[in-house]
């Protein structure tokens, strides 16, 4: 297969990788907080780093994603 017929660049990879390892961080630091018990609340869950940062970590990473995919690498 020749090198010209790759629908993305290296770049392209490289920021698709990136992105979706943003998008794994997000999903990971909002995870947790759950109760011990189905009765008990904890509330954890309502935990800045769940409810702020991480859906921004995770929104940034799917922002990631469309410009790697849509970035024109080819010369």
């Amino acid at each position: 297969m020749a090198k010209e017929d790759f629908a993305f660049g290296k770049e392209n990879f490289i920021l698709i990788g990136i992105a979706i390892l943003v998008i794994i961080i997000g999903f990971v630091l909002m995870s947790g907080g759950g109760s011990q018990d189905e009765v008990s609340f904890n509330p954890e869950i309502f935990n800045t780093r769940r409810i702020v940062i991480a859906p921004i970590v995770t929104i940034i990473g799917f922002g990631l994603m469309i410009v790697g995919i849509v970035k024109n690498s080819k010369k």
